[in-house]
């Protein structure tokens, strides 16, 4: 896996996390520049999922498995639209917190990812 990639997707997931947790502490439902930024968050999560896909094509085998590399890479580009779409049918506060959430499981996601693939 591209390390500087990992590293820039689980800092943006962790930014929109603090992001949409400042929202949540201020009473505040997700807004429009929220959903702008968790679009360029699951693009990053998008474009790591063709590298891990490309990678395995080429013949490089993760240190702990192919199957829960996949999964990973699959659940980590699911994690912030699963989040996003949960926001819209909750437009309190609590739909800031389900973003936050979600943006800091995509970071030990990241994390995750990095220990499979051998890091």
């Amino acid at each position: 896996m591209l390390d500087a990639l990992t590293i820039a997707t689980a800092v943006a997931a962790l930014v929109l996390a603090a992001w949409c947790g400042f929202a949540a502490y201020r009473d505040q439902p997700t807004k429009d520049w929220h959903f702008l930024a968790m679009a360029v968050v699951s693009l990053l999560a998008a474009v790591q999922l063709v590298v891990g896909i490309v990678q395995l094509g080429r013949g490089e085998k993760p240190e702990q498995g192919t199957t829960i590399f996949v999964a990973y890479l699959i659940g980590a580009f699911a994690c912030v639209p699963a989040a996003g779409f949960m926001s819209l049918g909750e437009r309190t506060r609590w739909g800031s917190v389900t973003v936050a959430a979600g943006g800091v499981v995509l970071a030990v996601l990241e994390v995750r990812l990095y220990d499979i693939w051998g890091g």
